[in-house]
């Protein structure tokens, strides 16, 4: 019915596309296993299952929470309704304070205890996490 010349242009726009599908697929997998997730204190309450995945957790430095020691610092992040102890070993960014908007990446211990490898807060004063600012107009 259809000449050679016909079934090798098809076969040829065939695998084509599924080289470009599989390339895709790949690509989108490995970019999954790098991605860290942003979590409020209000999401990671909600966690069932505790795994040893790195995230990042966002919201605000509770006030008068904030306590140095030689090595380390602790404080809690709350997105006002949910509040997570944080403890950090490492230099600090300069715009860290008690009422402002922090992220910090690294390991949950467990629904109540973070242990931060990083902080991230290198934003102006003003800035704030969107999933915070929207938590907070839920409010």
């Amino acid at each position: 019915m259809y000449g050679r010349k016909v079934k090798l242009r098809f076969f040829f726009i065939l695998l084509v596309l599924s080289v470009l599908i599989l390339s895709v697929f790949l690509v989108l997998k490995s970019l999954e296993e790098n991605v860290v997730y942003f979590k409020s204190p209000s999401e990671v309450k909600m966690i069932k299952e505790l795994n040893d995945k790195k995230i990042r957790i966002g919201g605000m430095v509770k006030k008068e929470s904030v306590e140095m020691l030689k090595n380390e610092i602790n404080f809690i992040i709350t997105d006002l309704k949910n509040e997570i102890k944080v403890t950090y070993s490492g230099v600090i960014p300069n715009l860290f304070s008690e009422g402002k908007g922090v992220v910090a990446e690294g390991f949950l211990k467990d629904r109540n205890f973070f242990q931060a490898s990083k902080i991230l807060a290198k934003h102006d004063e003003n800035y704030m996490p969107p999933e915070v600012k929207a938590s907070l107009k839920e409010k």
